[in-house]
């Protein structure tokens, strides 16, 4: 396998965890997708960064936990080389204010959204039922392998 996992760091937060932590998940969202070949980008941001790209994105004037922008295809990459994937982009401190909000482990919920971000990258999406539906089951999936418990319980699509 041959993932790669860029960890840019635009704020200064203790609850972020350390860049091994966010490739794993990462990585764990590719495998489980199917992908052998990646190359995904992980930006960590401060409330005022995030707002501003999920104004100028998403036309939501506030900050959100994760955002996703996906990469394009790649003309003439050589076979065997990853395929970059995009961007995940993660306001560290919605992050953190949501685990203590929903009761959840701050590590366990970066998890969450690591994975989640990454499924966006690889054409997963929640806006039907059918594909909420699959990619909640992947996510589960991949968080109860390592012993997370299902981060939407009673608050489904919570992302």
């Amino acid at each position: 396998m041959n993932v790669s996992v860029d960890v840019l760091r635009d704020c200064d937060d203790d609850s972020v965890p350390a860049d091994d932590f966010i490739s794993d998940w990462v990585t764990r969202a590719v495998a489980a997708a199917g992908r052998t070949h990646a190359e995904i980008s992980v930006r960590i941001v401060d409330p005022g960064g995030m707002r501003a790209l999920n104004r100028d994105y998403r036309g939501k004037d506030s900050a959100t936990n994760v955002l996703s922008f996906p990469g394009g295809s790649v003309v003439g990459l050589p076979a065997g080389e990853p395929e970059p994937l995009g961007d995940i982009v993660i306001c560290a401190a919605v992050v953190r204010d949501e685990a203590g909000t929903q009761g959840k482990a701050t590590p366990d919920h970066w998890a969450h959204m690591l994975v989640h971000g990454a499924l966006h990258l690889l054409g997963f999406d929640h806006e039907a039922d059918a594909a909420a539906a699959e990619m909640e089951a992947l996510e589960m999936r991949l968080l109860a392998a390592q012993g997370i418990a299902d981060p939407y319980g009673a608050n489904a699509r919570n992302c």
